[in-house]
């Protein structure tokens, strides 16, 4: 993934109450992993696996029960994001898992749009 790639003169739609959109805007830190026009992805600050990166989009989106047909492209980005972060991070011959969260039920923490790339160890099915 590219970093520091040309964005168009369009800021991303942001909520300025939500903590994601706020690491996006740069005023709150956090470990990049990958960045470009669309997407940011960060080190969790509670890994649950010895890789755990969060990809999220720039713009704000509350979660995946909000995408329409419109994010076809994000949505493309945000999966071909994560292959090239699980090749970069030497996860992806063993395998890994990408989560993403939906509502108080389904443990979303953060009401913006994120996957869960966690690797390094073996998984069990089902989670939770």
């Amino acid at each position: 993934m590219t970093t520091g790639a040309a964005r168009d003169s369009a800021a991303p739609r942001r909520d300025p109450d939500c903590l994601f959109c706020r690491i996006v805007a740069g005023e709150i830190p956090s470990t990049k992993v990958a960045e470009d026009d669309l997407v940011i992805a960060i080190r969790d600050i509670a890994p649950r696996a010895p890789t755990h990166v969060l990809i999220m989009p720039r713009d704000h989106v509350a979660s995946a029960a909000d995408l329409t047909d419109e994010h076809a492209a994000l949505v493309g980005r945000i999966f071909a994001t994560a292959a090239e972060i699980a090749r970069s991070e030497g996860i992806a011959d063993g395998g890994y898992r990408i989560v993403t969260n939906i509502g108080a039920w389904g443990g979303q923490t953060v009401d913006h749009l994120h996957f869960h790339l966690m690797g390094g160890r073996a998984f069990t099915w089902p989670p939770g």
